[in-house]
């Protein structure tokens, strides 16, 4: 690369970049997390439609009971899981740390609170389908509580996942205030 005053120092081979300033660690970790972390919201939003859809479709009765069933009661306080997903999108453009814990309690408030009661919901369902053979609600054809529980398998890896970014990030950020205020 040419300099402004003429030809490179004598002296130098150019490997005396050493001394150059650097992106902090703490700020390439904060860009890295935040993008890992509205990658999983965009994979709970998914979740969350197809969950809405499948509960306005089973209300609204725009199928008949045998393609759709009733929602399981563990559904409708899953809907507000979207409030902590979107606490921890508002919180991303200003570093706002209380408003990522907010969602990050409100998750377990909203998101996971509500699929542990849906597993112990669904349980007696599931344990007399792989016992006796016998579904009784089914989704276009398979079992409910089947594809009810794999929905929620899903559902409780994204929300861990995005539980443990969400405190690396946290972490993050204090680390980052803790140096300006040791300025």
């Amino acid at each position: 690369m040419a300099s402004r005053a003429g030809p490179r120092a004598a002296g130098t081979d150019g490997s005396d970049f050493q001394h150059r300033e650097r992106v902090a660690m703490h700020y390439q970790m904060s860009v890295t997390l935040k993008y890992e972390i509205k990658k999983l919201i965009y994979v709970h939003l998914v979740i969350w439609l197809l969950l809405v859809a499948k509960m306005s479709v089973g209300h609204l009765r725009l199928l008949s009971h045998d393609q759709v069933a009733m929602p399981y009661q563990w559904e409708y306080p899953y809907l507000l899981s979207i409030v902590p997903s979107l606490l921890g999108l508002f919180s991303f453009p200003r570093n706002n740390i209380s408003y990522l814990v907010l969602s990050m309690i409100s998750m377990g408030l909203f998101s996971i609170a509500p699929l542990i009661y849906g597993s112990m919901e669904m349980f007696p369902a599931a344990q007399q389908l792989y016992r006796h053979g016998k579904a009784y609600r089914f989704l276009f054809g398979f079992s409910a509580v089947s594809v009810m529980y794999l929905v929620l398998v899903l559902a409780v890896q994204v929300h861990a996942w995005q539980l443990y970014y969400s405190k690396k990030l946290l972490d993050s950020w204090f680390t980052s205030t803790q140096e300006k205020k040791r300025k």
